[in-house]
């Protein structure tokens, strides 16, 4: 499944504005054929356009898009390849930091 089906699937019942500041971020992640790769890449942008932003409302949908991107690709890694979850877990946060 690739990162955009892995959103479409569970964007059923989720505010329409949080999916499609979603699927705004994961457009400007160039696809790397791995949903969790994918998913985590654009809600490491999302959240790092918090970061270097002012707030306000904006902001405010970024930072529940970047929670829902990263929710998404822990769970497409444990779909995918269930041992790699707790590295995979890891290596987002550490990227997540930098």
């Amino acid at each position: 499944m690739t990162a955009a089906e892995w959103l479409a699937s569970s964007a059923s019942g989720a505010p329409a504005e949080l999916v499609a500041r979603a699927r705004e971020w994961l457009a400007r992640v160039p696809p790397t054929g791995n949903a969790s790769v994918d998913l985590a890449g654009a809600g490491r942008m999302a959240l790092g356009a918090v970061i270097d932003s002012a707030g306000g409302r904006p902001a405010a949908a970024d930072l529940l898009a970047a929670d829902a991107l990263v929710t998404l690709a822990l769970e497409a890694r444990a779909a995918e390849d269930p041992s790699s979850l707790g590295e995979f877990a890891a290596n987002v946060r550490r990227a997540g930091a930098s």
